[in-house]
């Protein structure tokens, strides 16, 4: 039988962590440089994986340490039962961008079970790196966590992938309770009455990760004659993915394409606007929809429900994100929408 840990000695535990993970990322949080072990770390991980960039880890960091806050997962993990028998819960995780599973993990732990991960080729030594920290301050909820490259002998799965993967998961573990993700993308919705600093939040929900997470900014639904100039103008402190050779080299790609085809596009030489009804658009571009009024944007966003994970505008409408916060969700932001913890709770 699989060992039970104190619920309160996992939360003392993640606090700890928590803290920890404060003091390798600088005075200013999470803004400033990774110090010590993790700066080499976050090296070895654009090693492997080029999109891995020091920014783009610290932003994870400092996702994960807002999720560690002690009265937070006090509050969040109070909402559910705890279990009287741990079971074994397989996590097949995407590697789109740093730590995309921690999440998951995160649940497991706090709902008492155990984690067998199976890490993305892509993410392979960020979270090992975090449980080894665990370690220090808990053995015991640290041995919970192991890692392979199969899932044998779980009870339970939570895989995230692309489509394509999606009916891998549904072949091979559709007998076992499961959680199954595949692609979904997020969107704005612009109103234009923006400011310099609403189009500078929506910067950081379009290229946060370079576009790459699933509540990433990939459309944009405007109204009917709406300009562009002035969104391009306040984009420009993001002109820094021009230094990143594989981010560009989308943008070059993508512009030799679209002038092939004769297919109208705006850019600002790091980011190009073009319409499509497409929800997902390829790295560097950012697709966008006319609508003509409220009604009719109600239809298009209802068309596409399912495909989506966050809505961002300031308008305010619940459930829907402000803008600047995509890649900030709050510990009881689920992926897809679907309870994690209720589902590990009730197994």
């Amino acid at each position: 039988m699989n060992t039970i840990v104190n619920r309160s000695a996992t939360l003392d535990s993640l606090t700890h962590l928590n803290e920890k993970i404060r003091s390798l990322c600088g005075d200013v949080f999470p803004e400033g440089g990774l110090q010590g072990p993790i700066k080499e770390l976050a090296v070895k991980a654009e090693l492997g994986n080029p999109w891995f960039t020091e920014r783009s880890v610290h932003m994870s960091l400092g996702g994960i340490a807002t999720l560690l806050e002690k009265t937070q997962l006090q509050n969040w993990a109070s909402q559910y039962p705890e279990i009287s028998e741990p079971k074994k819960i397989g996590v097949v995780m995407a590697g789109n961008i740093p730590m995309a599973g921690f999440h998951d993990l995160l649940c497991i732990l706090m709902s008492g079970h155990d984690a067998v991960i199976k890490l993305s080729r892509d993410d392979s030594v960020l979270i090992p790196y975090l449980m080894n920290e665990l370690a220090s301050v808990n053995k015991e909820i640290a041995q919970k966590v192991t890692f392979t490259d199969k899932l044998n002998g779980v009870d339970a799965v939570i895989a995230t992938g692309s489509n394509n993967t999606f009916r891998y998961f549904e072949h091979y573990f559709a007998h076992l309770p499961h959680i199954f993700r595949k692609n979904r993308n997020s969107v704005a919705v612009i109103t234009g009455t923006e400011n310099e600093y609403d189009h500078l939040l929506l910067g950081r929900d379009i290229f946060t990760y370079f576009g790459l997470g699933c509540r990433n900014i990939s459309k944009l639904y405007v109204p009917a004659g709406y300009s562009f100039d002035e969104f391009f103008r306040n984009l420009t402190p993001y002109a820094y993915v021009m230094e990143h050779n594989k981010y560009m080299n989308n943008h070059d790609y993508q512009s030799a394409l679209l002038l092939m085809n004769n297919t109208p596009f705006l850019t600002n030489n790091f980011l190009i606007v073009k319409e499509d009804s497409s929800l997902a658009s390829p790295v560097a571009v950012l697709h966008y929809e006319l609508y003509n009024n409220a009604a009719h944007l109600e239809t298009l966003l209802d068309a596409e429900a399912q495909n989506l994970q966050c809505i961002v505008s300031k308008t305010e409408t619940e459930g829907w994100v402000m803008p600047g916060h995509a890649q900030l969700p709050v510990i009881s932001d689920y992926a897809d929408n679907v309870d994690t913890m209720k589902f590990l709770t009730e197994l």
